[in-house]
């Protein structure tokens, strides 16, 4: 099958006029024509495929499908694991399931500490050839004597640190947003504080061990200043935020698990904050952070349900949607955030390949329709526009309704 084949497989020639013209552009920006977008393929570098150890709730093969249906040409995968990759042996059990079942590029973290526990440093060096970087996404490292160890290792190793930050000390037993919809609706909070103390302590030991550091799912405007600052002063931080964080605030929360992650929806205030940052360069990349869980337990409203969500197969259309029709970002900018910028500071490799979106037709999102085992997304019912056609990765074309070899002319 060769790409001027395309036409038998996608609904319009227009598609295939549209993907040669991507694929003539060195610098791979995206191209309209009609009705039809092609970008550079997305790199998500926030996931969670739940194997091994949790395969009820995701599987790296219904994860990486979900990934490649959402545009997703790369993703890396968190190490809340069972057994946690803490070092060769555990991480090798999750690499033999990428190897076997993966439909594209998956790059696994390593743990930052053995079981992610917290007590003890995992086995870096021996993990440093196979992983994108090193993290306890999930929960923060909560002793900071442990988090310079770890800067200091992973810089003598040329990797970065990805931290979910969040002072437990500060949770109280706490799931929502430490505002009005939890003091509302008789909820605990969980307060910005909680986020922003636990990125100020590492920004100074980033100050200190000279690490590369990355802040993950950045949620809060006090976050985003702190990392601003910390730029202007050259430090080597990045960071990301998720679709959720900057569509949605504690005003759009129902009596409904599919609205309960960490961090939390936060306030119109925070959300508005994410946006300058994107605006201005101090939110490198949008991650997902899909989080998927099975239906049953999302079922439990927003005290019982696990946090977390899926987001693979909605970020696009939500963003495209929420960001670029409204004018608050080109589609250029949105491609870097999304391809580019992840792919640049956490070395996956710079070939995207491509995806195919329909972007003038309106469409209902419906959870129910996912290919990822987790069904559960706050944007389940909303009217965007994106519709997913094909992706091209490694060789491989996929659309809706088969997968074929895709030759290079």
């Amino acid at each position: 099958m060769k790409r001027s084949d395309l036409r038998f497989l996608l609904p319009d020639p227009r598609c295939a006029e549209a993907v040669r013209a991507f694929e003539r552009l060195g610098d791979r920006e995206p191209v309209s024509l009609g009705p039809y977008l092609v970008l550079p393929g997305f790199c998500d570098v926030h996931v969670h495929f739940r194997e091994p150890g949790y395969s009820y709730k995701e599987t790296i093969a219904t994860g990486s499908m979900a990934a490649c249906r959402g545009g997703y040409t790369a993703v890396c995968a968190m190490p809340n694991l069972d057994p946690v990759p803490d070092g060769p042996e555990t991480l090798e059990v999750e690499l033999a399931r990428i190897r076997e079942t993966a439909t594209v590029p998956v790059y696994p973290y390593g743990a930052i500490t053995k079981g992610e526990k917290g007590g003890e440093l995992a086995d870096l060096a021996g993990m440093v050839e196979s992983v994108c970087a090193f993290s306890d996404d999930g929960r923060g490292v909560q002793n900071g004597d442990l988090m310079r160890d770890a800067m200091r290792e992973a810089k003598k190793l040329g990797r970065l640190i990805a931290a979910h930050c969040e002072d437990e000390t500060l949770l109280h037993g706490g799931y929502l947003h430490d505002g009005r919809y939890a003091r509302e609706h008789g909820h605990p909070g969980i307060p910005s504080e909680s986020e922003y103390r636990q990125i100020g302590r590492d920004l100074r030991l980033v100050r200190e061990t000279g690490a590369s550091y990355h802040v993950c799912h950045v949620s809060a405007k006090e976050s985003v200043e702190l990392i601003r600052k910390a730029k202007a002063e050259g430090l080597d931080v990045t960071c990301e935020t998720a679709p959720h964080y900057l569509l949605l605030t504690e005003d759009d929360l129902q009596e409904d698990g599919r609205f309960k992650m960490n961090p939390p929806l936060r306030t119109e205030a925070d959300r508005q904050a994410l946006l300058a940052g994107l605006r201005d360069g101090t939110i490198d990349m949008i991650a997902t952070d899909h989080a998927p869980h099975t239906p049953e337990e999302k079922a439990r409203g927003l005290k019982g349900s696990p946090m977390g969500v899926s987001g693979l197969e909605v970020a696009f259309p939500v963003l495209y949607t929420g960001l670029v029709r409204t004018g608050t970002l080109s589609v250029g900018e949105l491609a870097k955030l999304l391809s580019d910028n992840p792919r640049r500071r956490f070395g996956i490799p710079s070939d995207p390949g491509w995806t195919l979106f329909e972007v003038e037709t309106p469409f209902t999102i419906s959870a129910e329709r996912f290919v990822s085992r987790g069904k559960s997304t706050p944007f389940d019912g909303r009217t965007v526009y994106g519709r997913w056609l094909a992706t091209a990765v490694n060789g491989r074309l996929f659309t809706e309704e088969r997968k074929v070899p895709y030759e290079t002319l």
